[in-house]
């Protein structure tokens, strides 16, 4: 009990800390960005929306990043679980050195990336599907893996009994038995592509960012909020669409 007391104490501690490194304590500073905050808010109105039209293909090409890259990331992600995970990694070293290129490429974050592979293949759509896959390899992979390693054992050893090798017990018990965890989790996957993929636009990667950052940078503020608008209800539509489809798949 001690013990979690001082756990405790020191989790405090360090969030205390945190937010005193950052400046949530600087009340004067908040303030002036309240303020400042509600005269921004004033000039996001009214909305500006003549360039509608121009919008389109640019929203369209995010959402195809976010289908593109969240199939690539899958395609990907799957021999690495087989190789990351205890059941079926062929062995100790292999499986470690999977994990932790998994673990690398969490680590990198997904706009770094895009930064990189706009100097490499160019601006525009391909960068940014690059990006966002590359990423969402480490996070579907790393959970891929270890959601085979949670499962139930049994029938695995079963196989294994019958003289089966580790690729067939990986697909006829591992992935049916995981398949709907695994679905949920590449259709959540597809969200958050969706979301990234509009920050993406920032640095070069194509769709609909790359008309926010141009409102931003010639501070039509009406436009901004015409665009906001547009890209919640895209953002809305992908949730619902994602939220039916895990939901039939997975009965």
């Amino acid at each position: 009990m001690r013990r979690v007391h001082l756990l405790l104490l020191a989790m405090g501690a360090a969030v205390v800390l945190a937010c005193w490194q950052v400046g949530l304590f600087d009340l004067q500073r908040l303030w002036d960005g309240v303020q400042g905050l509600g005269e921004l808010l004033g000039e996001l109105f009214p909305l500006r929306a003549q360039r509608w039209p121009h919008w389109l293909l640019p929203l369209w090409d995010t959402l195809c990043i976010s289908i593109a890259s969240t199939a690539l990331a899958l395609v990907f992600s799957l021999p690495m679980a087989f190789l990351a995970n205890r059941r079926t990694g062929p062995h100790p070293l292999i499986r470690h050195l999977a994990r932790g290129v998994l673990n690398l490429l969490r680590a990198l974050p997904d706009l770094l990336l895009a930064l990189l592979l706009v100097a490499a293949v160019g601006f525009g759509q391909l960068a940014g599907t690059m990006a966002l896959a590359v990423h969402s390899v480490g996070m579907v992979g790393k959970f891929m893996a270890e959601t085979m390693e949670q499962a139930d054992p049994d029938p695995a050893e079963a196989l294994f009994s019958t003289g089966a090798d580790r690729l067939q017990v990986f697909v006829h018990v591992l992935l049916p038995q995981c398949l709907p965890a695994m679905l949920d989790l590449v259709f959540y996957r597809w969200e958050f592509n969706m979301r990234s993929a509009i920050v993406l636009g920032a640095v070069g990667a194509g769709g609909i960012g790359t008309e926010l950052i141009s409102a931003l940078r010639l501070l039509d503020y009406g436009q901004v909020t015409a665009l906001l608008l547009v890209i919640f209800l895209a953002v809305a539509l992908v949730d619902q669409i994602s939220s039916r489809c895990r939901q039939n798949l997975t009965r």
